[in-house]
């Protein structure tokens, strides 16, 4: 592991606690915020001087952008919600972060402002969970600016459009962060925030697609096109979406105002979803022939109306929750189907009673909705090319596999041998023969020494390089030291 440092959230006053952020149509816990690095020890591992300065440039300017959009991410004023086009400062910094994103190399501690995480801020030796900040730094820019689009005319169809595809990309990367992460081996539980734990990362993933299927739903309603089978759909996509993203975020221990928040707006939003979803299933069953269908009709329709109600109370729990929040006053759907829904659960009810339905079929328990398969799913992301530390041509990432497994054996045999003072806490404890594991994503390469003691516990070491090398030629870093493994 690299090393890792947690810093308790009353070690001082970084991250910005508002009473008040006004209006919101997507709810995200802020920009998690990069510090200082000191890039010089790079130096030192051969990589040339102007690589150096490059990330180190690239990295303070992203900083700086970051600190200062982040007060307008968490309270974005009317001002800066009405801008149009190009030109959000979100922009800069998503171009900024993949400029900078295949220079990540290691041997350089990386400290990030946590956002949801009680630790004000955490720092590892460790190229890895850069790549992981920056990548969900990038989601939560996506999020930030579907949230402008749709604050100043959620009516706006082509804001709406816009919306969707922003979503789909804030999908992509979260999609590509929690995938990554269960797979990496290289943290142990425990050493990632909040912020980057795998659970958050799906919920906000669904959350995502959920809204964007939110925004399909409302442009179907105001669509004279749109049958009811199209609108039902939609809502049970949604049901399905958010219904994912509750059960991950209630496995986020957080006691952090941020992290609370966002479980309340995922679970207002989930309630929402299924009220209109009954909603419209209650519509279709009432156009059948049958008697059955009837009571099955009013059954969904005061459903709907009681998740309604729900759904009501959720938002004033999620608004009042600090820091305090407004919810825009026209919502793509719910403005419309808040009145709809009572006024046509009421007369399907008086019908029903009219024509003794309830009599000859007393249905109480809601049907089940349908079980449509979710249409919209994350843009594909993959990791852009690593750069060559050298300046030298880049490799595919069949060649450096090729390459590295090539090399697997001997690294393994020098092991084996090799004098050094893991190797005594190795034989101490009577773990097995240790393994390089190496790993390849997207052209960039991991390698991990891992140590399996008798008891079945494992005791890992891990050094991090990106590749490819610019020559055949592989040399053998170093083990860590014992107390990195213990």
């Amino acid at each position: 592991m690299g090393c890792l440092v947690s810093t308790p959230a009353d070690a001082g006053a970084r991250r910005r606690r508002l009473k008040n952020m006004g209006e919101v149509a997507v709810f995200f816990s802020g920009l998690r915020i990069p510090k200082g690095v000191d890039f010089s020890p790079l130096l030192q591992h051969g990589v040339p001087k102007s690589l150096v300065d490059r990330l180190s440039d690239l990295r303070t300017r992203v900083a700086v952008m970051v600190a200062q959009e982040a007060p307008a991410a968490i309270k974005p004023s009317r001002k800066t919600a009405t801008r149009q086009g190009a030109g959000f400062p979100q922009a800069d910094i998503l171009q900024a972060l993949e400029e900078y994103l295949p220079g990540i190399v290691h041997q350089v501690e990386f400290s990030w402002v946590n956002q949801v995480d009680d630790a004000e801020e955490t720092a590892m030796a460790n190229a890895w969970y850069e790549v992981l900040s920056v990548l969900h730094l990038m989601a939560m820019l996506c999020l930030l600016e579907a949230n402008r689009l749709l604050l100043p005319r959620p009516g706006d169809d082509q804001n709406r459009r816009t919306s969707i595809d922003v979503f789909l990309k804030a999908a992509g990367y979260l999609d590509f962060l929690s995938s990554t992460s269960s797979l990496v081996f290289l943290f142990n539980s425990g050493d990632l925030p909040l912020d980057l734990a795998e659970a958050m990362l799906r919920a906000l993933c669904q959350q995502a697609l959920g809204q964007g299927v939110d925004i399909q739903l409302g442009m179907a309603i105001d669509s004279p096109k749109a049958t009811l089978a199209v609108k039902r759909r939609f809502a049970c996509e949604m049901v399905k979406y958010w219904n994912q993203a509750l059960d991950s975020v209630t496995q986020i221990p957080s006691t952090n105002g941020w992290g609370v928040k966002q479980r309340l707006y995922i679970r207002w939003k989930y309630v929402e979803a299924k009220a209109a979803a009954y909603y419209y299933h209650g519509l279709i069953l009432n156009e059948g022939s049958e008697v059955k269908s009837h009571g099955l009709a009013v059954a969904a329709l005061q459903t709907a109306e009681g998740f309604l109600r729900e759904s009501k109370r959720a938002c004033e729990a999620f608004n009042s929750a600090p820091p305090m929040s407004r919810t825009p006053p026209s919502l793509p759907f719910m403005k419309h189907l808040a009145e709809k829904i009572t006024e046509d659960a009421s007369r399907a009810l008086q019908t029903a009673v009219g024509l003794r339905v309830l009599h000859k079929c007393p249905e109480k328990a809601p049907p089940l909705l349908p079980d449509f398969v979710p249409a919209l799913t994350p843009d594909e992301y993959q990791l852009p090319p690593p750069d060559p530390p050298g300046g030298g041509g880049r490799a595919s990432s069949t060649q450096i596999t090729v390459r590295i497994r090539r090399e697997e054996v001997i690294v393994a045999e020098k092991l084996a041998v090799f004098k050094h003072p893991v190797a005594e806490f190795v034989r101490g404890r009577a773990v097995q023969r240790p393994c390089l594991v190496v790993r390849v994503l997207s052209g960039w390469v991991s390698l991990s020494w891992v140590f399996t003691c008798a008891q079945r516990k494992v005791v890992r070491a891990v050094n991090i390089f990106f590749y490819p090398p610019p020559s055949p030629s592989f040399s053998v870093p170093l083990l860590p030291s014992p107390a990195a493994i213990t």
